[in-house]
């Protein structure tokens, strides 16, 4: 698998962007792609639009990670798509990810989860996950630390916040990341690299705001107290990542502007119908 730390690393800007300076957010699918220009094509739509939003907020273009979210794509075209250039992957169930960490492993995919992970999983996620972006428990937090360090791994993770406040999504409520950040040292295999959230599904632009800025404030704080790694914000979907950008995101999560809509819905993968 490839080696984490040879991904680039931006270092977060902590100061707000200006007013007024985000784009709309765009529509979240894309035609879908099965040959290697198909995505190629999309692929430099979606990071033309990351770079349009990144000089819009006054950033750095080369601050903001893409991870491509690739749940529910089958492996063929996975395959296809690590031709056109994409090397690392985000995927939302276990089961789904261990199959095909497993069966494209000659490809040396950097394999990030991204969905919510029960204890039970722990092992698997242990064996083959490079990063792991929704830890929101202690108990996670021990199962993994405890796989890892039998398998003689450290894990890159982040810390999921419910910035929206919706009782559907998973993450913890932002009054609570402080104490759990000054708890996570205690599990030395893990390696706090930021925070995650979903922002409020809606099309109130101003409310995906608030959820930005929650994450941005709760980020700034951990760098200050220095719990939260380099301080990485990984926000923003196929819908509202130009949104994520202006509010200081640095790793966006784009599945179906890049891979296309989706047989499933996305219930079946997220607790709330966010389409990333």
């Amino acid at each position: 698998m490839t080696d984490p730390s040879s991904l680039p690393s931006p270092q977060p800007s902590t100061a707000p962007p200006a007013a007024g300076s985000e784009p709309a957010a765009q529509p979240s699918s894309a035609p879908t792609a099965t040959t290697v220009e198909d995505f190629r094509r999309n692929l430099a739509a979606v990071r033309a639009r990351i770079d349009a939003a990144a000089r819009a907020a006054d950033r750095d273009p080369a601050e903001i990670r893409l991870l491509p979210v690739s749940k529910t794509v089958p492996e063929e075209r996975l395959r296809a798509a690590w031709a056109a250039g994409i090397t690392q992957m985000g995927e939302n169930k276990v089961q789904e990810a261990k199959r095909k960490a497993a069966n494209l492993a000659d490809l040396g995919i950097h394999w990030a989860l991204i969905g919510h992970l029960q204890t039970n999983k722990a092992k698997d996620v242990a064996a083959f996950a490079d990063e792991f972006q929704a830890l929101d428990s202690l108990r996670v937090a021990e199962a993994l630390d405890r796989r890892l360090q039998a398998a003689g791994r450290g894990l890159d993770v982040y810390v999921q916040v419910n910035s929206s406040g919706e009782a559907s999504k998973f993450g913890l409520e932002p009054d609570a990341v402080a104490d759990f950040l000054a708890a996570l040292p205690a599990y030395s295999a893990l390696r706090v690299r930021g925070l995650m959230t979903l922002a409020a599904h809606t099309d109130d632009a101003d409310r995906i705001r608030e959820c930005f800025r929650i994450m941005r404030t709760l980020r700034d704080a951990g760098l200050q107290a220095g719990t939260v790694g380099d301080g990485q914000l990984s926000m923003g979907m196929s819908g509202d990542f130009e949104l994520a950008i202006a509010g200081g995101s640095t790793c966006v999560r784009v599945g179906q502007a890049i891979f296309g809509a989706r047989p499933t819905p996305d219930s079946l993968y997220w607790p709330a119908n966010g389409a990333e």
